[in-house]
């Protein structure tokens, strides 16, 4: 019998390690690497206490190294969502009736060992499968994937906490109950950490998952499956499968016990899930509670008295890092033409440092993007660009995808600010600039808010209060991370909660409280210890 509240660990952020050479972490990375790269991986689905290999194998490759083959995945079929539902069910009773602090250690313990056992294999799975470099794998699938755990567990136990006042002769409480039937996690290729989250969050709250990763990071969600089934969560309360996706969505939104989706990816995709979602709820025994991060088309803005050094390091960063394949990523800026030539001559200097190339070279600071759909998408961007009298190439505009999928970091400037790479998602290493005359900040603020349906992330740079405060104020519907003299990019799980409005999301904020609310159904209990014995109220009285 529990006989008390328990504390958990204090979470703290987990250390970034350098890889600098001659460091210990980067001859073990390096030797998993190699270790990973030499051997074929056979991965399975895991639905209930089963692995799952259909037969059905489908390749995974290195983005940098198409023709290298990692492993194949098990594809399955509309049978195995079934399966994976029933099998999530199945395991929700005693998942949701497990002590609190048991559930949630299971997770502190996934933590730790992603920190130390496979903190290399989970770098070295997302810096091959994904393309990342040591330090962007390093940042995701080691530290924020550590910190979604361990904060997580920190807010649950703070919601668990909460409890309203009492009354004289009367106990009120609240219980915080998983939601009745299943989660659906639909996670994006490009962070293994979100990967990983958009399961566990709900399941950290006591409800059942079934998880459908992007194919592209099957082989690092692999690994994550492995530390949680090491961590002892139990069979069937994470299932994880490898379908289409409009396959997987026929099944799953039309079942009965659907009560909610964990999203990361693109805006029209979760806009087709949201309808799909309405057009059914007839037939949920719930209503579901639909969590999106969806797309963006982040922006930089400097004003006159910004640092150009600062401002170029910015964009250098914010635009380039992971090849532009972070939702945050800087994707359109505006600099005053006062400050434009100095800016220019750093960024020309940092790109003509900036080495491209596979992973494995630890040189390299750009890497390959995610498949050939993706490279095929931004080259005819960049090809229209050229095609253009609107817009000149300042940097870089050359593709490759003979060996891999390589963009060159490609830099537009154009006079018209609402031209198509100012307003559309590319996903990838290209960044439009927009030079503004330095009286018209505030008029080009107007701009930033107009010309793109979504508002996840954006930058000012300054040194000017007044500008910055402007800045913040004209543009607060236009970000749900708004940074100041930073790229906006590299939000740190309990500093900076993740999430955009508009058409980038439903601004749940990974990374706080306010998600893992959305996964629980409260009750309400109110106790009288002396209830009333007469129906009658004073006022009736004669």
């Amino acid at each position: 019998m529990s006989t008390g509240f328990f504390k958990v660990p204090s979470p703290k952020n987990e250390p970034i390690f350098s890889y600098a050479p001659n460091t210990a972490e980067r001859t073990a990375l390096k030797a998993e690497i190699e270790a990973m790269r030499s051997s074929v991986a056979d991965v399975p689905m895991y639905i209930g206490s089963e692995e799952v290999r259909t037969g059905n194998k489908q390749p995974l490759i290195c983005p940098h190294d198409h023709q290298h083959i990692l492993g194949y995945y098990h594809e399955g079929d509309a049978s195995h969502v079934h399966k994976a539902i029933e099998a999530s069910l199945k395991a929700r009773e005693n998942w949701a009736n497990l002590s609190w602090e048991h559930r949630l250690s299971i997770f502190l313990k996934a933590a730790d060992l992603s920190a130390t056992k496979y903190r290399m294999k989970l770098n070295a799975a997302t810096m091959l499968g994904q393309s990342k470099n040591a330090y962007q794998a390093e940042i995701d699938s080691a530290c924020e994937w550590v910190d979604f755990l361990r904060f997580n567990v920190n807010f649950a136990t703070q919601i668990y906490t909460q409890q309203p006042e009492s009354s004289e002769f009367v106990w009120n409480r609240v219980e915080q109950r998983p939601l009745e039937g299943f989660v659906f996690a639909l996670t994006p290729f490009n962070f293994t950490a979100i990967a990983g989250n958009l399961p566990a969050a709900p399941a950290m709250m006591g409800n059942v998952v079934v998880w459908k990763p992007a194919p592209q990071q099957i082989y690092a969600a692999n690994v994550l499956m492995q530390v949680l089934k090491e961590a002892g969560l139990p069979d069937g309360v994470i299932n994880l499968i490898y379908t289409d996706g409009p396959l997987a969505g026929e099944v799953i939104f039309k079942h009965k016990d659907f009560t909610g989706i964990h999203f990361t990816g693109s805006t029209k995709v979760f806009q087709t899930i949201w309808r799909t979602i309405g057009e059914n709820i007839h037939m949920y025994k719930s209503y579901p509670r639909i969590v999106g991060e969806t797309g963006g088309k982040d922006f930089v803005i400097a004003h006159q008295s910004a640092n150009p050094k600062a401002v170029a390091t910015a964009l250098v960063r914010g635009a380039f890092e992971y090849q532009g394949q972070k939702c945050s990523a800087a994707s359109r800026a505006y600099i005053p033409k006062s400050i434009w030539d100095e800016t220019a001559a750093y960024i020309k200097a940092d790109l003509q440092e900036i080495k491209m190339g596979g992973t494995e070279d630890f040189s390299n600071f750009i890497n390959a993007v995610i498949d050939e759909r993706a490279f095929d998408k931004i080259a005819t961007y960049i090809t229209n660009a050229k095609n253009s009298d609107k817009v000149t190439i300042f940097a870089g505009g050359n593709v490759d995808k003979s060996k891999g999928y390589f963009v060159e970091p490609t830099i537009i400037l154009t006079t018209d600010p609402y031209y198509t790479t100012m307003c559309e998602e590319i996903f990838g290493p290209v960044l439009t600039i927009y030079i503004y005359e330095d009286d018209k900040f505030e008029e080009t603020l107007d701009i930033v808010d107009n010309t793109s349906p979504y508002a996840l992330t954006g930058a000012v740079l300054s040194q000017d209060r007044y500008a910055i405060e402007l800045a913040s104020k004209k543009l607060v519907n236009s970000a749900g991370n708004f940074y100041i003299n930073d790229k906006p990019t590299g939000a740190v799980v309990g500093q900076q909660p993740f999430g955009g409005a508009r058409a980038s999301g439903t601004n749940d904020k990974a990374g706080s409280m306010l998600n893992l609310l959305r996964w629980v159904s409260t009750r309400t209990i109110k106790e009288n210890f002396l209830p009333p014995t007469d129906y009658k109220y004073p006022f009736l009285n004669a």
